[in-house]
């Protein structure tokens, strides 16, 4: 075709079909759908630890071991026993932690052990001097693959937080992952393979001889979506899928903190008719994600998107389900430090029974939650409903994220774009203290109060000229 050439309008081709959004799904996450998976959906530890624990023990060759905190204690240990156990007996052992994640939660010793015991322990990201924006980048993946045909992906960290402590009657973290045994094995093995890469000599995973992964019978059609840091696959698919929905739209969120403009999506799909629900936690690890995540409520609200609060002590999850076909499980949350700041990993399912697990659970889920809802004075709780169909019509990582969601609603209310509440009104008094109280600190001690922002200036700024001496010097 001649740069000259001019495409007719095809009203026939320009139709929205399956094939259409199957093609578009690729090109927006770069993850090609693989057949024949034998996939399981488990829910919280319950399901998860014993699954991941008896594919360790039944492991022969390789265990692929990543995950974003492990912490040092009763469930950490079991991993660690489990994983040593297998070192000792030959098995190709590896496992990657975040720096970050297992500040506070991990001791050196603990990893010393594993490594002196034939696990290959590679730890992500620690600060550098000369790269100190470089920090805000995390491994916040959780998977595992064994003897790459077992893996599974999921939102899970290992520590006592996911399996509660009954005796002082604290309940479980709820969370979501899956199991998968097929082909796909392979991808997740590969992604874990690029991280890997980024801390040391790459691994091979090229030659698994004798070691092919058959096609299950009837088996699913999974996509494996890895994300890198600034890739945003998640964001852009979310918003895709938000445009293409016909009937459900329903997203569960540990540290939902929307950008405007993925906002906008949610608002857009719940205009046209689309049931938007979306369940977010009511108690929380990180306090300001929860103060800004419900500074979105009041736009979500009055446009027709449905908002839950989770119960029960925390919310982990980060799963969605569209129309009850297209499916995601993962560790992307949705925010602005998983969308374009993290390494992170998530399966996408096409596949209308496992749509429907997705659905029942979500459903179940709603069962412990309390609906918000908009009244003339303050939000208070409403029965969860079934759904009746489509109405038609027209970490400091975390925290970062958080505050950058948050200076976006309070930019908002001091603009008088949006209407202040409560939740926006706590953030906004908390903003104007802090501004306070270190506009008294420089009057009263100026040298002592100036003296933290020339020391941050001075370790972005010096790595940053030694960064761009050496681009220059090299090209």
């Amino acid at each position: 075709m001649s740069a000259n050439t001019i495409t007719r309008y095809n009203p026939e081709q320009a139709a929205i079909t399956k094939e259409f959004v199957d093609d578009t799904i690729t090109r927006v996450t770069g993850a090609r759908l693989v057949a024949g998976n034998d996939v399981r959906l488990l829910v919280d530890a319950t399901e998860n630890y014993p699954a991941w624990l008896e594919a360790i023990k039944n492991a022969e060759r390789r265990i692929l071991f990543e995950s974003y905190i492990i912490h040092e204690d009763e469930q950490g240990e079991l991993f660690a026993e489990a994983l040593i156990k297998k070192a000792r007996s030959g098995v190709e052992v590896k496992l990657i932690y975040d720096w970050m994640g297992g500040v506070g939660a991990t001791s050196r010793s603990y990893w010393r052990r594993l490594r002196q015991n034939g696990v290959e322990v590679r730890c992500y990201n620690p600060p550098k001097f000369a790269d100190p924006l470089g920090f805000f980048s995390r491994d916040h993946r959780k998977s595992m693959v064994v003897d790459g045909k077992t893996a599974f992906v999921s939102g899970l960290c290992v520590g006592k937080d996911w399996v509660g402590n009954k005796e002082k009657n604290i309940e479980p973290w709820r969370d979501t992952g899956v199991g998968i045994v097929g082909p796909a094995a392979k991808d997740v093995e590969e992604a874990f393979a690029e991280v890997w890469a980024t801390m040391g000599t790459p691994l091979d995973i090229s030659a698994d001889n004798g070691h092919h992964v058959k096609k299950q019978p009837d088996g699913i059609g999974i996509r494996v979506v890895q994300s890198v840091p600034s890739a945003a696959h998640i964001y852009r698919i979310d918003q895709v899928l938000a445009a293409t929905a016909q009937e459900t739209m329903w997203l569960t969120d540990a540290y939902f903190v929307g950008l405007p403009s993925y906002l906008q999506s949610l608002k857009d799909a719940a205009a046209d008719g689309v049931d938007v629900r979306i369940l977010v936690p009511q108690s929380t690890d990180i306090p300001i994600i929860r103060d800004t995540t419900r500074s979105t409520y009041r736009p979500l609200l009055e446009a027709g998107v449905r908002v839950f609060e989770w119960n029960g002590p925390m919310v982990h999850a980060k799963t969605a389900v569209f129309d009850g076909r297209f499916s995601r499980v993962g560790s992307s949350n949705l925010n602005i430090a998983s969308w374009f700041g993290n390494y992170e990993l998530d399966v996408f399912i096409q596949d209308e029974d496992f749509g429907r697990e997705m659905n029942e659970m979500f459903l179940n889920d709603l069962g412990n939650a309390t609906e918000i809802v908009l009244t003339n004075n303050f939000k208070k709780a409403k029965p969860v409903e079934k759904h009746e169909g489509r109405k038609r019509g027209g970490s400091v990582r975390k925290a970062t994220a958080g505050a950058i969601n948050a200076a976006t609603s309070i930019s908002s209310a001091i603009a008088k774009k949006a209407p202040l509440g409560p939740a926006e009104s706590r953030l906004l008094f908390i903003a104007g203290g802090i501004l306070v109280l270190y506009a008294l600190l420089l009057t009263i001690f100026p040298r002592g109060a100036s003296v933290p922002l020339v020391v941050v200036l001075l370790l972005l700024g010096v790595p940053t000229l030694i960064k761009a001496l050496r681009n220059y010097r090299d090209h």
